[in-house]
């Protein structure tokens, strides 16, 4: 691999907006250059407004694929010419392989986040009850892939219910009648704690400029919960402190963010990345985000 870009490079996207905390970048390029492959990973952030016209370009660049992130992983589902089945049944898509001129989409956040539960200890959901907080892009691909794994039940929660009914009402049509939604309301909501055994934060709330936002109230969380956040920077957020505190198992939101990335990086290179390097590189430029490096 040449130590800078050539005309032969070939370009890794991620897009979404915003992406300043994004560890995407790093890990990607580190792997690139750990493996000798001649690629190079670009953030490009874009609005909603704007994304028809900046895929399209894409597709005339030597763009390998695409990585997609909020709020774009249901938005760009009409640009692509092709889904992976699972993609298709998720309705939301996080990577893009471009192939002989067409754009196929691909969701690696669901596989990928069951993988950092077995990380953290948690080999199987079947017969559980679970708390997913939010409804957007990734929680669809979380709630789904649960669902698939023999979840007893989803409970959905969302600051806009109609969101959220929709997408429990999809679950239920497509793989199984396990979802249903619950009010934000703290009583509510804790009755519905006091069932399940892992609440999952699938929302932006922890992430910058948010780091001292909870998604749920601190006093809801209690020791029979694993508490399981898919934000990663910073690495342990308010939620996984409070959850800590409290006497929780938690999982950090990094084992998503290396497992489902390492499905995409196989995608665009056809190599299995290992993942002890991509951790490294994680927790490198993480730490430096945070100061410790």
């Amino acid at each position: 691999m040449p130590g800078y870009p050539s005309s032969l490079t070939k370009l890794v996207v991620l897009l979404g907006e915003p992406l300043g905390h994004s560890l995407s970048p790093a890990i990607h390029n580190a792997m690139f250059a750990h493996l000798g492959l001649d690629y190079l990973y670009l953030p490009v952030e874009v609005s909603r407004e704007n994304l028809a016209v900046v895929f399209n370009g894409l597709r005339r660049m030597n763009v390998a694929g695409c990585n997609v992130t909020i709020p774009h992983k249901v938005a760009i589902l009409e640009h692509l010419d092709e889904l992976h089945p699972q993609a298709a049944a998720l309705g939301a898509v996080n990577t893009i392989r471009f192939a002989d001129g067409r754009a196929i989409g691909y969701n690696t956040d669901g596989e990928g986040f069951l993988r950092s539960l077995a990380e953290g200890g948690i080999n199987s959901v079947a017969g559980q009850e679970i708390l997913l907080l939010g409804a957007g892009g990734a929680v669809r691909a979380i709630a789904m892939s649960l669902a698939f794994a023999g979840a007893a039940a989803i409970h959905l929660c969302n600051r806009s219910g109609d969101k959220a009914d929709r997408l429990a009402a999809e679950i239920n049509a497509k793989i199984r009648p396990c979802a249903s939604t619950v009010s934000a309301e703290s009583g509510a909501l804790r009755q519905v704690v006091a069932r399940c055994q892992l609440l999952v934060n699938g929302t932006s709330l922890g992430m910058h400029p948010h780091e001292q936002a909870l998604p749920i109230a601190a006093e809801l969380l209690a020791p029979h919960l694993t508490v399981a956040d898919i934000v990663y920077n910073p690495h342990t957020t308010r939620l996984l402190a409070a959850a800590m505190e409290r006497g929780c198992r938690v999982v950090h939101g990094l084992g998503m963010l290396l497992h489902q990335g390492a499905l995409g990086f196989a995608l665009w290179t056809g190599i299995e990345p290992p993942l002890a390097p991509m951790r490294a590189a994680a927790e490198e430029a993480l730490a430096a985000r945070e100061g410790r490096g």
